[in-house]
């Protein structure tokens, strides 16, 4: 491997495809982290799976800086840009509020899930990066729980409840489990017309599958973590790779020889306690080719 003189390893040509989650930008550790992150080539892309901010005006700062040093970023909504916090100067909610957030993505040269799928040409490619907007449906339940109802009665009896359910409002959709399938359809209906010689990067701020939600403290937490309607989608529409967030664990596991990658920050009292500090920018590790 060729190196620099500075011995930073240098960049294949076509620059690396990158990944970071859950920056969580309104926590003032984490802006120095975001103020850190930098390309190592001009044509480096970078995927942002999600929990930039909760105000608006926090979303576009981070998402404006780091358009104007990547080639490309990609974007796709967490839980917490959904938020209509009592704080925020945009006092949307739910479709109105995400349809706003993707003007504003477009208005500073970001893809969104709105957006016709980019095709990655540079390391590992080509693949269609695909951002996808799902949701969730509190489909992961509870072990032992066979409804809704009675997940969310347990959770609450031990006190873990996501502030979803107080900020993040489904309209014009009845709940938010309606609006995850009516999500869930309109991707599938994408998906299913992508080229078909080529393999996708699937990008998604909740995981796809359910067993990356297995090692979490607090197991109730799940059923705010995605949809059992995704779990084959990495066989389904030939996944190469699988980028995820969310959860605050960042690690890799692997899923009928997919990689499915969770890329996230976290806050600043999560990633403190870990030897290596804030985790910075993942290169998304792809399928290796049969």
């Amino acid at each position: 491997m060729i190196s620099h003189p500075s011995g930073t390893p240098s960049v294949p040509s076509g620059g690396r495809l990158l990944a970071i989650s859950d920056l969580h930008a309104a926590h003032a550790d984490n802006r120095t982290v975001l103020e850190g992150l930098r390309p190592q080539s001009a044509d480096d892309w970078l995927i942002v799976a999600g929990d930039v901010a909760e105000i608006s005006t926090d979303i576009e700062w981070a998402l404006t800086r780091l358009a104007r040093r990547f080639s490309k970023v990609i974007w796709t909504p967490g839980n917490h840009e959904l938020w209509t916090h009592p704080s925020d100067p945009v006092q949307l909610r739910g479709e109105e509020r995400y349809r706003y957030l993707v003007e504003l993505c477009r208005g500073i040269g970001v893809v969104t899930p709105e957006d016709p799928y980019p095709e990655w040409k540079g390391e590992g490619g080509p693949a269609t990066v695909a951002p996808l907007f799902l949701l969730y449906d509190y489909s992961f339940r509870m072990p032992g729980m066979s409804t809704k109802e009675e997940s969310l009665r347990k959770a609450h009896e031990a006190g873990i409840v996501c502030t979803d359910e107080f900020l993040l409002h489904p309209d014009p959709y009845p709940t938010r489990e309606a609006w995850c399938r009516a999500r869930v359809a309109e991707t599938e209906r994408r998906l299913a017309a992508c080229d078909p010689d080529l393999p996708t990067i699937l990008v998604s701020h909740w995981p796809l599958l359910r067993h990356p939600t297995e090692v979490l403290y607090h197991p109730e937490f799940a059923q705010w973590c995605g949809t059992t309607l995704t779990a084959d989608w990495h066989r389904r529409f030939r996944a190469t790779a699988a980028v995820y967030g969310h959860l605050h664990i960042p690690r890799t596991t692997w899923h009928d020889g997919v990689p499915f990658t969770e890329v996230s920050v976290g806050y600043p009292r999560e990633w403190r306690r870990r030897p290596a500090g804030a985790p910075g920018l993942r290169r998304v590790p792809l399928k290796e080719a049969s």
